[in-house]
């Protein structure tokens, strides 16, 4: 950035697109509704006899069928060609009906239907997100340190699944002289993603964690904008599961920077 005050520009339009990310057909804001899969076949639909009861779209959406493998596919109710749905924990598959946007997500190999209502009006509802005032400081290059060996590690979530993570690369930066350190447990090789916490979650931001997208990676930098930091999914939607933090990402600093807690 030239200047601050291009800098600030910069964090302004970055938080309107992620407003309207969270708008979005497929964003956070318009979930209705989340259910685990067991084997077998389960009706799909808003009539009162579906075994999945949806309290929106067509009053029969099709049929799911989940195999012994764990794979799983749809027969839509209107008899057009059925769906071999190709499982991918990062890229869920997804498919409509009418004004239904389905995806299957899969977690520790168990799999779920997530139904999103594209004309659901909670999103013209939402009120927005507050943030701290935007501080450059809090734009940090930090050290992208490789680990001598992997780190395998089990992280909780909100729902109390764990789920194993491979961690190669910490990053490190100092802030008031003080080193402190951050563990990437998700995310890619291009936007590592930490789920943190920081002292700001006793009265300030989202009490089980925020998460942080690194940036601009080079082979020993990464930038943590915690201007970036948001909250995550759950802070949107009952029917989202989250990371949380592990223990090495629990940070006894105030991060005065990044998205609030929601309004109650």
């Amino acid at each position: 950035m030239t200047t601050e005050h291009d800098y600030i520009r910069s964090i302004e339009d970055w938080r309107a697109k992620r407003l309207a990310h969270l708008k979005a057909d497929d964003g956070w804001l318009n979930i209705i509704g989340r259910w685990w899969l067991e084997p077998g076949a389960v009706t799909v639909g808003s009539a009162e006899d579906n075994d999945i009861l949806l309290s929106a779209g067509p009053a029969y959406v099709g049929t799911l069928t989940q195999g012994s493998d764990g794979g799983v596919s749809f027969s839509p109710a209107d008899g057009s060609q059925p769906l071999l749905l190709k499982l991918d924990k990062k890229h869920p598959p997804r498919f409509t009906a009418g004004r239904l946007l389905l995806e299957v997500t899969t977690l520790n190999g168990q799999n779920a239907l997530r139904v999103r209502d594209t004309e659901s009006t909670e999103r013209d509802d939402f009120r927005g997100i507050d943030s701290f005032p935007t501080d450059p400081s809090w734009r940090i290059v930090a050290d992208w340190i490789p680990l001598e060996k992997p780190i395998e590690m089990t992280v909780d979530t909100v729902l109390g699944i764990p789920t194993d993570v491979t961690i190669t690369h910490k990053a490190a930066f100092t802030r008031d002289g003080v080193r402190y350190e951050l563990l990437p447990t998700h995310g890619t090789p291009q936007m590592p993603q930490f789920v943190l916490r920081d002292q700001t979650a006793r009265d300030k931001t989202y009490p089980a964690s925020r998460f942080l997208f690194g940036e601009d990676i080079t082979a020993d930098t990464i930038v943590l904008d915690f201007n970036k930091a948001i909250n995550p999914p759950c802070a949107f939607s009952v029917h989202a599961v989250c990371p949380l933090p592990p223990a090495e990402n629990v940070l006894p600093i105030r991060i005065e920077a990044g998205e609030l807690k929601m309004h109650d």
